[in-house]
């Protein structure tokens, strides 16, 4: 398209930014390394519980 200078978006907010760059601002890129830390630590507590649940099948009666 002629016109529109080659750019992407924030990763978190959307707004139009340099190639080279992911995040338009600090806290864009604080928000998005809280959001990892949280999805992280829920993947670490959604697999103690799955490990918690297969052996709680697994154990005698």
């Amino acid at each position: 398209m002629p016109g529109i200078i080659p750019h992407r978006h924030c990763l978190v907010c959307g707004k139009a930014i340099e190639l080279d760059k992911y995040y338009c601002s600090e806290e864009c890129e604080e928000t998005m390394k809280k959001e990892r830390k949280k999805q992280r630590n829920m993947m670490i507590f959604m697999f103690a519980l799955l490990f918690i649940m297969l052996v709680l099948l697994w154990l005698p009666r």
